[in-house]
This record gives structure tokens, sequence and C-alpha cells, in this order.
């Protein structure tokens, strides 16, 4: 026997808050189709390709993905990433935070201070930069926030700061000074920023940064990303995916200590 949990819109494509399913060691793709045959015809459609799904409180994504193999008893909780918003800024939402991602063109006079003060003037936000070099693309990106913010809400955090644990699982490091220097925000190299908080503060901080912002993922990190990290063909095509770029740098974030 199988629970599981519907998040937000999910709730909506099932009528319920949970379903319980009589069969066990199966995959999470099985599963899948599963609650596909039972979805009520007149309901919303579940996007399968944007969610998260997490097993006992744990992402998926860490584990085997759609092939990871759900025993009896377990608990799994199906959670729809809502995303939206122009190509200069993506909108979505993560157990129940508000995320937003603006990309910032880097100039010269664009440095730390420019976060120090954005921080100051907005102090009931969480935010945080990564250079863009570091991001394979938007799932990527909303995989790691999920760990990250699946870690806060379990109170297993990298470090004492979830800004710093965002940062540090997209260096695919331990060390706070290496993920900083390396990945952190640098004068004339365009960033990600990432923002967490209410609605209200987060349409106020995009008109402020709008000037300052470049469309998102125009750059294809591939070819940087597998040197970087070195990830050789021979590890990608041992994962059987449509990314296995993507799955291995999350999977790599999943296990840092």
């Amino acid at each position: 026997m199988i629970t599981v949990k519907f998040v937000g819109g999910a709730k909506k494509s099932f009528l319920s808050e949970q379903l319980i399913i009589n069969e066990s060691d199966i995959t999470i793709q099985k599963l899948l189709d599963l609650l596909l045959e039972q979805k009520p015809d007149n309901t919303p459609d579940l996007d399968t390709q944007n969610i998260l799904i997490a097993i006992n409180g744990t992402d998926s994504s860490a584990m085997d993905g759609k092939s990871t193999k759900i025993k009896n008893n377990d608990l799994v909780s199906i959670i729809p990433v809502i995303h939206g918003g122009s190509s200069k800024k993506l909108s979505f939402e993560i157990l129940k935070k508000q995320i937003q991602i603006v990309e910032i063109k880097g100039e010269k006079t664009i440095d730390v201070k420019f976060l120090d003060d954005l921080r100051a003037r907005y102090p009931k936000i969480h935010l945080q930069a990564v250079s863009s070099n570091f991001i394979l693309n938007n799932n990527h990106l909303k995989k790691i926030l999920s760990l990250s913010l699946e870690s806060e809400k379990n109170d297993i955090l990298l470090s004492n700061k979830l800004e710093t644990d965002i940062l540090i699982r997209f260096a695919l490091t331990g060390q706070i000074s290496d993920a900083i220097m390396n990945v952190g925000i640098k004068p004339k190299t365009n960033f990600i920023l990432i923002i967490i908080g209410n609605k209200k503060t987060l349409n106020s901080i995009y008109g402020e940064l709008l000037p300052f912002s470049v469309n998102l993922f125009s750059k294809d990190n591939t070819l940087f990303l597998k040197k970087y990290f070195k990830i050789t063909k021979k590890q990608l095509d041992s994962v059987y995916s449509k990314n296995p770029l993507e799955d291995i740098l999350v999977e790599k974030a999943a296990i840092l200590f």
C-alpha cells in the first residue's frame, strides 16, 4: 500500500488531498501511470513534467528519478511547480514559497555591494545570486531550490542560512568560501538572482531590477558544466533520462555533506 499526498494544484486534478494505492515495489513512473488512469475526466490535467515528487520527504530527483522504487507504506508527495512570467522573469512556487528568478547583466559597477544593498532594502526576503554559468536550465534551478527548501523545512540545511545552502548546492562543494569565490556574484559576469518572498515584495523588487535584467537562460552552459565538474561521457551514458547532465548535477547537489 502506498499513500499519495497531493499538494497545491495537484489536489484539483484528483479532487482529494490524498489517495491510497494498493500497490508496492513499483517505480515512480508506474505510479504516475496509475494516477493518470484514476484521474477524473473533468478535472485539470496533471503536468507530470512540472512536478516535484518526494518519497517520505526526500526529493526523488536525489534518488533514481522516475525509476525510484516505492515500497510498502511509503508516503509519496506530488508537488506542482507553478510557473509563469516573461522571458526576463520566471515566477513559481515550491512548498508554498513564492520564488522569482531574474538574470542580471554583469557590469563593472554591479558587485557584492549590489546584493547587500538589495538585502538591506528588502530585509524580509531571501536573496541569493548565482553565476549564470552554473545553471543548466530552469528545471536544474527548480530542483536545486527544492533540495534547499526541503532541507530548510526538515532543519537539515548544509549551513545556517538558506541562501548559503542554495549557493553551495550549485557549486557542488561543502566549502562555503569556494562556493562564494566560484559561483557567487562577480563584476562583468551575468548572474541569476533568486528571490524568495511574498508576491507584493517580489513585484516591487522586479520593477527595480528590470533595467538591469536580460532574457533568462539564453546561454547554453552544457560544455562549461561538464568540463568544470569533470563529468565524463561515460557518466552521462550511464544515466537513462532525457537530460542526464541535469540529473547528475542534482544528484551531486543532494548528497553534499
